[in-house]
């Protein structure tokens, strides 16, 4: 099921559990896990693309070994907030997800998520090639947390 905002999205999961947040490319899935109390998203690894198939299976059978509870995917909205064909992309992978699990899935804001991500790898001092290597997971796990966050957020104004 696909929740639009993230308050759908939070009636939807148990009080606790993993929460995995996705940074899709055209390349490859970038793939973050938050911990059971959702507090902090952790890269995990990088999904290589071949077809929607294969790869949903892979990104299944990693959220049902890891006990995920929900997915939030990346939305690459323009800079003035306008969605473009990335984004349409990013929804349709949702929606033929949507008939593969029961999972609920919403959206996240990743505008410069992966600016962010190369900053800090840059400031770690990560090499060229291990940037490369984890950039789309690291950028998932900056998308995770902006959603942990919110939900966090959420929770203190109920």
């Amino acid at each position: 099921m696909i929740l639009q905002t993230p308050e759908e999205f939070a009636a939807q999961l148990p009080p606790l559990g993993a929460i995995a947040g996705l940074d899709l490319g055209t390349v490859t899935i970038g793939v973050a896990i938050s911990d059971n109390m959702r507090g902090i998203a952790t890269p995990v690894t990088t999904i290589k693309r071949k077809k929607f198939t294969l790869d949903a299976a892979k990104l299944l059978e990693l959220t049902t070994a890891r006990l995920v509870h929900g997915l939030v995917l990346g939305l690459p909205r323009n800079m003035d907030g306008s969605e473009g064909p990335r984004s349409q992309a990013t929804r349709a992978f949702a929606r033929n997800l949507e008939k593969l699990t029961p999972l609920p899935i919403t959206f996240w804001d990743e505008r410069l998520s992966t600016v962010a991500a190369e900053r800090a790898l840059l400031e770690a001092d990560t090499s060229r090639k291990r940037r490369g290597e984890v950039i789309d997971h690291v950028a998932a796990g900056y998308i995770l947390q902006g959603l942990l966050d919110r939900l966090v957020h959420m929770k203190g104004t109920l």
